[in-house]
């Protein structure tokens, strides 16, 4: 099993210090800490277990310190940089394997790049030494490239001559699109082995600055002040320490304080409950009720990261993710109006940011998201959005009649009665007030609430708010939706507005429901992923959205051409001195 929790006393591969308003993050790989058996971490190359505690930092460094302005990435080894992605492990690892490795690998790309479009904590690379594939992609997610100038460090995106693939991890995409390399610059530096150094990399805009190696330090020091200077971070702020997330894992669930993952593996499907808070956000203000990690929406943000995850690379059988909720709308609706009433605050706007990303990282998966609406569901502002995500909703029309949220299409041993021992270990004791979905609340009908967090907060990788994304073709309706702010709406109100798709009644509900399901285990998993990867997208293409399919496009139809992989490709020969024997024609 791959684990993607872990902290800064743990890493093998990355070194964090500070100094003031500046961190650094020093790259040195301990080759033989890779996640897999079978090659060696060399010449800091790069995988998964490299990739999991760079994402760990980052977010660290969000939370954790608000008092750094300024990131500073750098090899801790003389004279290398980065050499990118193991070659070794990549031709070792399943396909799956590497499509999910290259989507979290940018994804945390992302996350630099979101922090210093959100956050003010800005990245600068400082490359003292060759700089490849990988880890040319990595420094072009930072806001400054400072290299050294000493005749031998270079930046290439070799993957093409060497490995007969593409720098599809946003490589080819950001450098034309954000750092606005000339196209014919571009594929030239694209083909060449050698890479390209000094005063040339900087006229042709692949870095931002060359200096002797003697002061490469010095000048990424000097950046980073000036950066610093204008941060709006706040320097005399109380950092948030992310703690260990508490779960189990057991064979057909994994379960979380906040939400429960159980499995149909009958079926292909995961169905991920998600609970609404217990309690209502304290009314006291910010500065004297301090939050900690355990604080529902940032908890619930770093659960449902984690559960991604988790279901991304472990468990790949499992197409179709089907969301339910539980719980009080109505406190869902209190948190979003704290968190909007509070964004001013470093803290909240950084809760606010992760609940976006972790949304990001919901849709960029390659699953099939469905959202069942039911009594006691509360599908209520941030947590609509899992219903606004999702490729297809559905929603009840007509009381529940007590029945348990999800009935007959979640797992049979959720069927059973949940023990004692499960409620107090992760939920806590039962408290009178908390948000606990009644009797009562399963009688009433199926309800969803729109709140402000629905219309702009939270948006897709496209830059669009999910109601913006869903009504291109009707812009000023959603002046009508937000005339339906605070109020519950049932199945045919929402369905008449257009929020769900789908309200079987009673009678119908549970068929409609498995049947869909198991359609979607029937289709091929290929064709699903092409389909939703073209669906979820409509309207403006901005940077990610490029990145996201065409890395889709790139990695499951060139990793897996005989080119690439077959037993005369490149990937496969590397390092053998053999030549490899390419198919000339193009398909």
């Amino acid at each position: 099993m791959i684990d993607f929790q872990t902290s800064p006393d743990r890493y093998r591969h990355w070194k964090l210090s500070f100094d003031g308003r500046v961190a650094t993050l020093a790259m040195d790989v301990d080759e033989n800490g890779g996640i897999s058996p079978g090659y060696e971490l060399k010449l800091n190359s790069y995988d998964l277990a490299v990739d999991i505690e760079l994402y760990d930092a980052v977010q660290r460094l969000r939370f954790e310190h608000p008092e750094v302005a300024t990131v500073i990435i750098t090899s801790a080894k003389e004279r290398v940089f980065c050499a990118g992605a193991n070659i070794k492990m990549l031709g070792l690892a399943e396909h799956g394997f590497k499509v999910n490795f290259c989507k979290f690998t940018n994804e945390t790309r992302n996350a630099l790049e979101d922090a210093s479009a959100n956050s003010g904590q800005l990245y600068i690379t400082a490359i003292n030494g060759p700089c490849a594939g990988g880890g040319y992609e990595l420094a072009l997610a930072t806001d400054y490239i400072v290299m050294a100038d000493d005749g031998a460090t270079s930046v290439s995106l070799p993957e093409l001559p060497l490995l007969a693939v593409l720098p599809g991890t946003g490589g080819l995409t950001r450098l034309v699109d954000k750092r606005r390399v000339r196209s014919d610059h571009a594929d030239f530096f694209c083909t060449t082995e050698e890479g390209i150094r000094g005063k040339r990399a900087v006229e042709w805009r692949l870095v931002d600055e060359v200096v002797p190696r003697s002061r490469l330090l010095e000048a990424a020091m000097s950046k980073a002040a000036e950066y610093g200077s204008r941060s709006a971070r706040p320097s005399e702020a109380q950092g948030v320490l992310l703690g260990p997330i508490e779960r189990r894992i057991d064979s057909d669930r994994l379960v979380y304080k906040n939400l429960t993952v159980e499995f149909d593996r009958e079926r292909g499907a995961a169905h991920i409950i998600v609970r609404g808070p217990q309690t209502a956000p304290a009314a006291e203000p910010i500065a004297l009720e301090p939050i900690d990690d355990s604080f529902w929406p940032l908890a619930l943000a770093r659960e449902l990261d984690d559960a991604i995850l988790h279901l991304r690379f472990n468990e790949e059988g499992v197409g179709t993710w089907v969301f339910h909720t539980e719980g009080d709308g109505t406190l869902v609706e209190r948190y979003d109006h704290w968190l909007l009433e509070h964004q001013d605050n470093w803290l909240i706007r950084e809760i606010i940011d992760y609940l976006k990303r972790v949304f990001k990282r919901l849709e960029v998966s390659s699953r099939s998201l469905f959202a069942l609406i039911e009594p006691g569901s509360c599908f209520t502002g941030t947590l609509l959005e899992l219903a606004l995500a999702a490729d297809r909703a559905f929603m009840l029309n007509g009381a529940g009649e007590g029945r348990e949220p999800g009935g007959a299409q979640r797992s049979r041993a959720h069927q059973a009665e949940r023990s004692k021992a499960e409620q107090t270990s992760l939920r806590g004791p039962p408290n009178r007030n908390d948000s606990a979905t009644s009797a009562s609340d399963k009688e009433k009908p199926a309800q969803i609430r729109l709140t402000e967090m629905n219309f702009g907060p939270l948006p897709k990788c496209n830059g669009l708010a999910r109601l913006e994304n869903r009504f291109l073709s009707e812009p000023a309706h959603l002046e009508t939706l937000k005339r339906q702010l605070a109020h519950d709406l049932d199945a045919e109100s929402a369905a008449e507005l257009g929020l769900v798709g789908f309200i079987p009644d009673e009678i119908d509900w549970d068929d409609e429901v498995r049947l869909a399901i198991e359609a979607r285990a029937a289709f091929s998993a290929d064709a699903l992923t092409g389909l939703e990867a073209s669906l979820r997208f409509a309207g403006p293409e901005t940077l990610e959205t490029k990145i996201f399919a065409r890395l889709s496009a790139w990695q499951n139809w060139i990793f897996q051409r005989p080119n690439a992989v077959g037993e005369n490709g490149a990937l496969k020969l590397y390092g053998t001195g053999k030549r490899p024997i390419f198919d000339p024609r193009r398909v």
